[in-house]
């Protein structure tokens, strides 16, 4: 559906509310790959309960198969997915996608309680994926907050009932690439933030584990554990401001002084602890037993 979607853009230039008409189908395509195979890949880590794992994780790619069906079938349409209650048929495909939704939120939380009880060797790599996931559903719950009525919308009168947008119409003036909105606050960028430190995160600790056998002090596991922490820490913060700047109807490229000055304790506090989590005294034998250890993950992760 991301290639058919990919050349719809191409050959189609038809624009609806104010987008290309197969920007959306083409994002939330990609958006569910990357979604669907961080998940496969966290399941491969679960030491115990791999049963109920493969059921949720069926459940969550049968879900998004309809929904992706729906989104891409009413752009074929030359019509809204999101929010359209404008015909019976309409309506009945959007509140068929609220329900898919609830599904795979549901048995995305089942894989997070599997993953938060679940003993993995390495903890870098466990809080990197337990922290991932449950920002994940945070992100992923957003999108519930744009199914409430706009002012001047009413459910059972409307065409339309819900936007992504605060304080402003949709299809206004957007940024390019994600189309999100610059005159007034959008929930589309908390839902974003939040669903990717699914990759995000799990992604730091690859890093810092293929950077381990050139810093020293990276081979050892106590430090890659407080750098994922505090990257965590970092992350959720950053996914709380982005969401209250949107519910106050801020543009994401105009902050206020508010904004700004939350954002500068945030960068501080990365700051410090990040020299803080590197600051370890360690015997030269602690670091020949963490490189052996580090060696090891590094292999299980790459694999």
């Amino acid at each position: 559906m991301a290639v058919m979607s990919a050349v719809g853009l191409v050959v189609d230039d038809r624009v609806l509310a104010g987008a290309p008409l197969w920007a959306k189908p083409f994002k939330f395509s990609v958006s569910f790959v990357a979604y669907s195979l961080s998940l496969a890949w966290m399941l491969s880590f679960l030491p115990s309960g791999r049963r109920v794992g493969w059921w949720a994780g069926a459940v969550i790619a049968l879900a998004s198969l309809v929904e992706m069906v729906i989104i891409t079938g009413q752009a074929a349409r030359g019509k809204r997915s999101h929010f359209n209650y404008e015909t019976p048929f309409d309506a009945a495909l959007f509140n068929t996608m609220a329900v898919t939704v609830v599904i795979l939120w549901t048995a995305t939380l089942v894989l997070a309680v599997l993953l938060l009880r679940a003993r993995i060797a390495d903890r870098a790599s466990a809080w990197a994926m337990r922290s991932g996931i449950v920002l994940a559903l945070a992100g992923a719950a957003v999108g519930f907050l744009m199914t409430q009525p706009a002012p001047g919308q009413r459910r059972g009168v409307s065409k339309v009932v819900g936007a992504h947008s605060v304080g402003v119409p949709d299809g206004g003036s957007s940024m390019p690439l994600t189309g999100w909105s610059t005159a007034g606050g959008d929930l589309r960028i908390p839902h974003f933030v939040g669903m990717h430190a699914l990759q995000l995160l799990p992604s730091m600790v690859m890093v810092l584990t293929v950077l381990a056998p050139r810093f020293a002090r990276l081979a050892d596991d106590r430090v890659r554990l407080r750098l994922v922490l505090l990257a965590s820490g970092a992350y959720t913060a950053v996914f709380a401001v982005v969401l209250w700047q949107a519910l106050r109807g801020q543009p994401l490229i105009h902050p206020d002084g508010a904004t700004l000055g939350v954002a500068g304790l945030i960068l501080l506090t990365v700051t410090l602890g990040t020299y803080g989590s590197l600051r370890v005294a360690r015997t030269p034998s602690s670091y020949k037993a963490t490189d052996a250890a580090g060696a090891s993950v590094s292999k299980e992760l790459m694999s």
